[in-house]
């Protein structure tokens, strides 16, 4: 299976839509996916994400099916160092890292600064549940911290190389049509998904990736032994398309110049 998150593009937050470039940034885009051959299109309910899918829409003829639970992860906290009253990320580094419960997978949310919303536990697991309901649509189960992949037949892989060390491994299923989704959101709400699937602490994620809008997250299941799967990324925040087309990275959410090369 492969998901394929897709950031919004360039923000009117204001009025939750996209910017003028953030359109030219969203057409672009639609370029790159309509040549792809996509099982199941989802979208945010919110106006930017809508408007970043659209495109793409019109140009395959496809629709996408609206999932609340993939808006934004905007459950608003006080930030004690900067003052500022917003989203529960974007913390200086000597504040979120210094706290042990930030860097752990399943007690995040416990922190102090974290206990003054309490909707970020509920909101997360809210996440997390439908996120696996999904996966399972499309023949995956949750096991604890991995997938099975139900009713495939088992393969068993020891290396990515063969014997000789030349060869790449062919996998069995390599021939199989596999499904490919792709799910139109924000950078909260994909961070929030991937510490999920690859079991890595949110606020990792948060604080040390940049998504840049539009850009492409792109996930697939690795299915090497028996019946496990486990997601693995790769490619993440990946911005061709804008770049193959002159349309430079947006900074959006970034407190850094994006490279432009």
């Amino acid at each position: 299976m492969r998901i394929i998150f897709v950031r919004h593009g360039e923000p009117d937050y204001k009025n939750d839509t996209l910017t003028e470039k953030g359109k030219r940034e969203a057409n672009l885009l639609s370029e790159r996916i309509r040549k792809w051959e996509v099982t199941d299109f989802y979208c945010s309910p919110l106006g930017r994400a809508k408007a970043t899918a659209l495109p793409t829409l019109e140009k395959t003829g496809r629709s996408a099916k609206t999932l609340e639970w993939t808006q934004e992860f905007f459950y608003p906290i006080d930030d004690p160092v900067t003052g500022r009253h917003g989203v529960p990320w974007d913390l200086v580094p000597s504040f979120w890292s210094g706290d042990p419960l930030m860097l752990s997978q399943e007690d995040w949310v416990t922190a102090g600064i974290m206990r003054q919303n309490s909707d970020i536990p509920q909101k997360r697991d809210e996440v997390f549940r439908n996120l696996d309901k999904l996966v399972e649509k499309y023949g995956y189960v949750r096991d604890h911290n991995f997938y099975r992949a139900v009713g495939k037949k088992p393969v068993f892989i020891t290396s990515t190389t063969s014997p000789d060390n030349v060869e790449q491994v062919r996998h069995p299923s390599g021939s199989e049509k596999e499904p490919v989704i792709v799910i139109f959101c924000h950078l909260g709400a994909i961070c929030m998904m991937l510490s999920h699937l690859i079991n890595i602490p949110f606020p990792l994620l948060a604080h040390g990736f940049f998504l840049p809008p539009t850009s492409l997250t792109i996930l697939a299941t690795e299915e090497r032994w028996d019946n496990e799967a486990y997601f693995r990324v790769q490619s993440m925040g990946d911005v061709h398309h804008l770049l193959a087309g002159g349309e430079p990275v947006a900074q959006a959410g970034y407190f850094a110049s994006p490279f432009q090369s």
